[in-house]
């Protein structure tokens, strides 16, 4: 077992639960004992699987899954294939899931899961053998009604296929439910592939209409071309949103007048070279500081740092990615009066539609992708309004990450409440 990790119960603290669970108790509205019960996962497990790869060697591979918080229901949470995989960078995805869910109003808990593992590097076998093996190992700490599994960073509906195939042929029965983010010729959900991208753009449509700004006017920059930074761009020009610039890896590029977005979007399905488009060419760094109206980091996390935090010019950010602002940065745009629309609420499209691909697999009843569609902007913009209400009422609430937070972290304490788990006044009160 690694050392570093413990057994399931320690003591061992998510770091990054504390930093974030403390920000939200100095809004006052909760009090520390009651966050105690959120400053660990309930549950870790790990386990080195060993693969025969194609050579005849066999190769160790550490694996996590991280079941964070379960009162409001079975656990959901994506896996993820990389070589920097390790257990608080598990622990942290698993706590921010709890939240996400919990701010969207989706009646589960959080987890994560992952493989320390460059997928490039394994032919199509090993990979197949390795996504089978970590089924086999977890096998009986998942399932429709436990820990629902998802795709995440490197893992797509084939790996999904895949698992739910093991799964199945281990206990001896149909289990679409499983898993989400499958093909939908295994039950997978239309829309599914697109719906963090759709949700993103829904967020920001009601947040430009809280601030009375004019998407027609409203200048957009997006780093990450991968498929949510380039859905959302697709989806924000369809919006009449002014996407100026855009970036990937290599790095980006930018057209003050706008950049033509349909003829991107066709042209980078058939090569992922942004520069062959004639734009302007930028760094991801350049890219940061823009003088725009929306910033979208929609790549990795700590993008925006002590580092570029005074460069930043946006008058707004949305975090498509997963924990791209800092706590220091997020304090300082703050500070300079920016609003920050955190990931916990900007990319819950993606956990929304795997809820609703779950729904589809546990009644057997399958929607259209306009159905998936309307149902998933009905939902978030719930959940913005929900947020919208706290901002309003609270004279401590300052950013949309506190009511977020504050959002989640009340709902899954009155989740605990009423299993009797801590004691609150509301839960006491309903009887």
């Amino acid at each position: 077992m690694d050392t570093d990790l413990g057994p399931t119960g320690t003591e061992t603290l998510c770091d990054v639960c504390t930093t974030e669970l403390d920000r939200v108790s100095k809004v006052g509205r909760l009090a520390d004992r009651e966050l105690d019960l959120l400053r660990q996962p309930k549950r870790r497990i790990n386990v080195n699987i060993p693969i025969r790869m194609d050579d005849g060697s066999v190769e160790v591979f550490p694996s996590f899954r991280i079941q964070y918080n379960t009162a409001r229901g079975p656990t959901k949470g994506g896996i993820r294939y990389h070589p920097s995989v390790n257990a608080d960078e598990v622990d942290e995805l698993a706590f921010l899931m709890s939240l996400k869910c919990a701010v969207a109003n989706i009646p589960f808990g959080g987890a994560k899961g992952g493989i320390q593992v460059d997928p490039s590097r394994l032919s199509e076998g090993e990979l197949e053998r390795l996504s089978r093996a970590y089924i086999n190992e977890y096998h009986r700490n998942i399932g429709p009604e436990t820990d629902i599994p998802a795709p995440d960073v490197n893992t797509d509906g084939r790996i999904m296929a895949w698992m739910r195939d093991e799964y199945e042929s281990i206990t001896g029965g149909q289990a679409p439910g499983v898993i989400t983010g499958k093909p939908v010729e295994l039950g997978g959900s239309e829309g599914r592939e697109y719906a963090t991208s759709l949700g993103g753009a829904v967020i920001l449509d009601e947040f430009v209409d809280e601030v009375e700004m004019t998407r027609e006017r409203t200048t957009v920059a997006v780093q990450g071309f991968g498929n949510v930074g380039s859905y959302l761009a697709k989806f924000l020009h369809e919006r009449g949103y002014d996407v100026v610039a855009v970036s990937n890896v290599d790095g980006g590029i930018h057209d003050s007048s706008g950049i033509d977005m349909p003829a991107l979007f066709d042209a980078y399905e058939s090569s992922d070279d942004l520069f062959e488009f004639g734009a302007a060419e930028i760094t991801n760094a350049d890219l940061l500081t823009l003088d725009v109206d929306v910033l979208i980091p929609a790549a990795i996390e700590n993008q925006i740092t002590e580092a570029n935090m005074a460069e930043v010019q946006a008058d707004a950010v949305l975090e498509m990615a997963n924990g791209p602002t800092t706590s220091r940065a997020d304090e300082h745009l703050t500070e300079r009066g920016i609003p920050v629309i955190p990931d916990i609420l900007a990319n819950a499209g993606g956990v929304t539609a795997s809820y609703f691909e779950w729904v589809q697999n546990t009644t057997n009843e399958y929607w259209t992708e306009e159905r998936v569609r309307e149902k998933l902007a009905t939902q978030l913009r719930e959940a913005f309004a929900d947020l919208r209400e706290i901002k309003v009422a609270s004279e401590t609430t300052r950013t949309w990450r506190e009511a977020a937070y504050t959002r989640a972290v009340e709902s899954v304490l009155q989740a605990e409440a009423y299993r009797g788990n801590v004691a609150r006044a509301d839960a006491e009160r309903s009887d």
